[in-house]
């Protein structure tokens, strides 16, 4: 009797899982199917021109050779001389005139500054202005101010993971990095190379619009292989 109530309860649980897992690929495969807003490999100099930044001066298209070949990147070289109106990144790097609502974000990223808790890299989303807007930091070492999503609404940046890893390891090499964004159901979740769990998730529905970008809190790195799919819409004229 034990050994039956024990196997079904085995059979109950794997059955939930399974319909999750099914749950999810149906919304992973939705999100898949979304139209692509805008990407580039910054192979081509008028790259930049898709590209706001809050300080020009800090990025510059830049090259490497991998296996006989020259790949362009866009580079964040320096820190941006830019003082943000609340505590937020100091180095962003905004896509012109694409405005989404749902959306995947799938970028290359490479860290190239010394290791250290909080050695970072940002992507942006939901960016209406300045003082409004959410961010993921993947950071070395998770704390109340790193390796989180967080929220930018007229005050200092907040931490709104709802789950999350206790770092990422940065090394000197490539990593894939993807957003995944629903505003129906707030879900914001966060993924890193080929890692099938989230390394982070939110549920947020402040901003349920907004633009993207790459950049830093106050490191240096370089992007690359940018692909924007998501919902195009038309923000308010007064948001």
């Amino acid at each position: 009797m034990r050994f039956g109530l024990l196997l079904a309860a085995a059979v109950l649980s794997l059955s939930i899982l399974v319909w999750a897992g099914q749950d999810q690929e149906k919304k992973n495969g939705k999100l898949d199917a979304l139209p692509v807003v805008y990407q580039t490999d910054f192979e081509t100099d008028s790259s930049l021109k898709d590209w706001e930044f809050t300080d020009p001066s800090a990025w510059a298209l830049d090259q490497m050779r991998i296996n006989g070949r020259t790949n362009r990147y866009l580079a964040l070289f320096r820190q941006s001389q830019y003082n943000p109106p609340v505590r937020s990144p100091v180095n962003i790097a905004l896509v012109k005139d694409r405005v989404v609502s749902d959306f995947v974000l799938q970028v290359r990223v490479r860290s190239t500054t010394q290791d250290y808790p909080h050695r970072d890299l940002c992507l942006f989303f939901g960016y209406q202005d300045a003082k409004h807007f959410y961010y993921v930091h993947i950071a070395r070492q998770a704390d109340p101010h790193a390796h989180s999503i967080f929220l930018v609404n007229g005050r200092p940046r907040r931490s709104i993971a709802k789950q999350r890893t206790d770092g990422f390891a940065w090394d000197q090499g490539w990593h894939t990095v993807r957003i995944e964004r629903t505003v129906a159901d707030g879900r914001i979740a966060v993924f890193i190379d080929d890692k099938p769990e989230p390394i982070m998730t939110a549920e947020d529905k402040t901003f349920v619009w907004g633009r993207v970008g790459v950049g830093s809190f106050d490191d240096t790195g370089i992007f690359d292989d940018f692909v924007l799919r998501g919902v195009r819409v038309q923000p308010p004229a007064n948001p």
